[in-house]
């Protein structure tokens, strides 16, 4: 079968008028500046990249050398495209405006530089996620409130995982699709079209260690798939949980299961611990575009009206069913009071 590269993709995209070409040029930017910082995770420590940078983010946590190198590498990819009114990025408090010397477009992006970044040092997957917004009307100078749009608004949204092999996973709200980028002659090529998440699983994905902390409806809800075949669920379940969300969700979207990062004690001030805009929105529509389901335990994710940039919220994302018993529990629990 002849190959299809991700320009190539692209280019079938905007004749099928499901994209214009000013989001393929902005995609194809953002996929060439994930290229180069799949190329410093590749260096490891011989490239002088790992290690914390000695400096915090906005969240308060702090930064691996790589979530400064790859944040700054976004950046310059994208302030002289000529597509971006304006670019955010979960390790600034605010958002970047394009220079003025350079053209402006009509899109607003969002991105998380380097997700799972705890995990640099120990050679795990980490990986990168974006979201890509229309800039509203009339506006040349966007501010934070014109990034604050539903999830469903989303003109684009995709990640890219730097593991074995560095991968892009890609929507336009026409189906989800992943490419795998051939070093030899550094193209992301299309190696799955319309991926399809299963309905059903037996494998799912929470860190196990915030059990005391959940609220009732989820330790009802693991409860029962720990208990397996001699539970009210009456099978067995599989747990991983590799602590890079990218990596987790690759695993979802390549084998089903679902994804959990609930509400407990210790982050429920904050209202969750994933960020709405950078990590839970775009994860949302990639999941959906599958055919999978995403809610906070109470709401469809793609439906939340944002307040803040750096907002966060509980996810639960993957497989349908399960994502749909697990809303149920919360949703029933709410209402029984």
């Amino acid at each position: 079968m002849k190959s299809i590269s991700l320009i190539q993709f692209l280019i079938e995209e905007r004749r099928a008028g499901r994209i214009n070409a000013e989001l393929s040029l902005l995609i194809e930017v953002v996929a060439r500046a994930c290229k180069r910082i799949a190329v410093a995770t590749n260096k490891g420590a011989l490239g002088g990249v790992l290690g914390e940078a000695g400096t915090g983010n906005i969240q308060g946590e702090a930064q691996k050398k790589l979530d400064v190198i790859s944040n700054e590498i976004l950046l310059e990819a994208n302030a002289w495209g000529g597509q971006l009114a304006a670019c955010a990025s979960e390790e600034m408090e605010d958002p970047q405006p394009i220079p003025d010397m350079y053209p402006k477009g009509n899109h607003l992006l969002l991105f998380d530089p380097l997700d799972g970044s705890s995990n640099i040092d120990v050679n795990i997957s980490v990986g990168t996620i974006f979201s890509v917004l229309r800039c509203p009307d009339g506006i040349t100078e966007p501010k934070a409130e014109h990034f604050l749009q539903e999830g469903t608004t989303q003109l684009a949204a995709g990640y890219v995982v730097y593991g074995p092999a560095t991968v892009l996973v890609l929507t336009f709200g026409h189906g989800t699709h992943e490419f795998t980028l051939d070093r030899e002659v550094g193209s992301f090529i299309l190696s799955r079209r319309d991926i399809r998440i299963p309905e059903e699983t037996a494998e799912f994905a929470i860190n196990m260690s915030n059990q005391r902390h959940w609220e009732i409806p989820m330790q009802r809800y693991i409860g029962e798939l720990l208990a397996g075949k001699d539970g009210p669920r009456g099978k067995d379940f599989n747990m991983r949980w590799v602590a890079s969300m990218v990596a987790d969700v690759h695993r979802i979207i390549t084998r089903g299961g679902v994804f959990f990062y609930p509400l407990d004690a210790k982050i429920k001030s904050k209202g969750g611990k994933l960020r709405l805009m950078y990590e839970a929105n775009p994860m949302a529509f990639i999941i959906e575009q599958a055919g999978g389901a995403a809610t906070t335990g109470r709401q469809r994710i793609l439906d939340i009206q944002p307040t803040g940039l750096h907002q966060r919220v509980p996810v639960f994302l993957g497989s349908k069913k399960e994502v749909e018993v697990a809303t149920h529990y919360h949703v029933a629990a709410d209402a029984a009071g």
